[in-house]
């Protein structure tokens, strides 16, 4: 490769006269390029794209070139090798990275150059591992050119931000790396950094701040908590945006809480550590602290059976007076949580209205959900999740209040195994259709038929902003169901899959004639991923 001439190629065509699209590129450069693309060949790319592409097929060359290369480049050269695995330039680039922020969220989306955004993929665990092995090179060099030149920190890196990785629950293949994967080698990294030793004082380089979400639990506890300790002092200075801790004992949430920047975390997310009361009242006053916190993921908050209920009813009390130290939360989610009759309590602590409330298996009463819809949340709210709570009989007119409560903002409306029959939907269609930005709705292991899905397919056509509902197998699906179906029978019992076939089809020719086929209506519930609050 001419180093020279390549520069000069994506010099030339870096010039906004040059961003042609892949429809007006030479025949020549197109049949050197296409055989390539696979998978991507539909996608629309620029000139500047292809040429960065071409430039990165031999690795070593394009290593050498790097220096010559305008800094203006390397965010598009990051992409190309991240997305292509070109692993060798992708590691000299984190080496030479000439910009004070690295962050995954800004080089990994859909650009002007190309449309593919690698962040809604599984990562490749190639390419992750260029990366950190790049950023450990980094630093070995710094520290070494740290004892005989001073530092220069104008083009320093200061911060990598690899938040914002795909998360999305399902086994990961070897070629991919899964958030917990990411965890561990980030960790082990830091750990490695700190054993190595830090520079002397005053000679010291600039630390890297390494911004991830993590994930921990029992088996991954020890070294996450060794490499936030090792961090403290390092040159790898590790900052949690989003905490999920699952299966985790009580001590050991409380010790990584204690290791956390407060002025770094956003989320913290406690899942299957079935804590009770008594066990929440201990760790709550370490996740108060963190006074920015915006997201806040609970389960099993209910009294242990076995306490005196006394005991039970100060440890709430308790629970609500720190739940009142939160200036900046957002997002609540209580599940599996015996809530009868209190909402009113925990929602009336709060200090700002919320955007998000996830109340699933949590056994509302009547009360709960007309406190809810005379409270000041429900003018807010963007996303709500009622999963597992019977809103049939008595609490159908209070939840159709709530709904019209939140109809001007609701975004995403939960309503997985809330006893909802034809009745129940056809009762509440009018008040569901005023809800105009709604994006998404799930219904699933609901006992629906066919005559009611099509129902709420005729009426939801007025809902532009609609792109996913997920349905449950109608009732019509079943053989010999009984009525009312427990919801163990509908997400357990056998269909029939001709019954449903003809189901599928008979949707997909409705939206197709009401011009609505861009809706996604599917059964799927697990590959379906929970919309996060923080991208709606």
């Amino acid at each position: 490769m001419n180093h020279r001439r390549d520069r000069c190629v994506l010099c030339a065509v870096a010039s906004p006269r040059s961003n042609f699209f892949l429809g007006t590129r030479p025949a020549a450069f197109v049949s050197s390029y296409d055989r390539g693309l696979s998978a991507q060949s539909s996608t629309m790319h620029t000139l500047v794209f292809l040429s960065t592409r071409q430039v990165l097929q031999c690795q070593p060359a394009a290593c050498q070139a790097l220096p010559l290369l305008p800094r203006e480049l390397f965010p598009l050269l990051f992409k190309v090798a991240f997305m292509d695995k070109k692993t060798a330039v992708l590691r000299e680039l984190v080496h030479t990275w000439p910009f004070p922020l690295l962050s995954f969220q800004q080089l990994l989306q859909e650009c002007a150059h190309c449309s593919r955004a690698l962040l809604q993929e599984r990562l490749s665990t190639e390419s992750m591992q260029a990366v950190i092995l790049g950023l450990t090179a980094r630093i070995h060099a710094r520290e070494a050119e740290a004892g005989t030149q001073p530092v220069c920190r104008k083009h320093t890196l200061r911060v990598l931000d690899m938040t914002g990785l795909l998360d999305d629950g399902v086994e990961q293949d070897p070629g991919t790396m899964s958030m917990w994967d990411c965890t561990a080698a980030v960790a082990r990294t830091c750990i490695a950094q700190q054993q190595v030793g830090t520079a002397k004082p005053g000679l010291s380089p600039v630390p890297v701040e390494i911004r991830v979400d993590l994930r921990v639990n029992r088996a991954s506890y020890t070294f996450l908590r060794e490499a936030l300790q090792s961090s403290v002092d390092s040159l790898l200075r590790l900052c949690c945006r989003d905490l999920r801790a699952e299966d985790l004992p009580m001590r050991n949430t409380v010790a990584l809480l204690q290791l956390l920047d407060a002025g770094c975390l956003r989320r913290i997310d406690l899942r299957f550590n079935n804590l009770g009361l008594r066990g929440l009242s201990v760790i709550i006053p370490h996740v108060a602290r963190f006074q920015h916190l915006a997201s806040l993921r609970l389960h099993y908050v209910h009294g242990d059976s076995r306490q005196p209920s006394v005991d039970g009813e100060d440890n709430f009390r308790y629970f609500l007076a720190q739940m009142g130290r939160f200036i900046c939360l957002r997002e609540l989610s209580i599940g599996s949580s015996l809530l009868s009759g209190r909402l009113d309590q925990l929602l009336s602590t709060l200090q700002r209205p919320l955007e998000s409330l996830e109340l699933a298996f949590c056994a509302l009463l009547p009360e709960d959900l007309r406190f809810l819809a005379q409270s000041s949340h429900a003018a807010h709210l963007k996303k709500l999740d009622l999963s597992g709570n019977d809103l049939s009989g008595n609490q159908l007119t209070p939840f159709q209040g709530l709904l019209q409560a939140v109809a001007a903002t609701l975004l995403h409306l939960e309503l997985t195994e809330c006893q909802i029959a034809d009745a129940q939907l056809l009762a509440t269609l009018p008040t569901l259709t005023r809800c105009a930005s709604l994006r998404y709705l799930g219904l699933y292991g609901n006992p629906l038929s066919m005559a009611g899905l099509k129902e709420l397919l005729r009426d939801s056509v007025i809902q532009a902003e609609l792109r996913t509902v997920v349905h449950p197998f109608p009732v019509d699906c079943y053989e010999g169901l009984p009525w009312p179906p427990p919801a163990s029978v509908l997400l357990e019992a056998s269909i029939n899959e001709e019954k449903f076939a003809r189901v599928e089809a008979e949707l997909h020719q409705l939206l197709l004639a009401s011009g609505r086929a861009h809706v996604l209506w599917t059964t799927d519930i697990y590959g379906r991923l929970a919309a996060d609050y923080f991208n709606l």
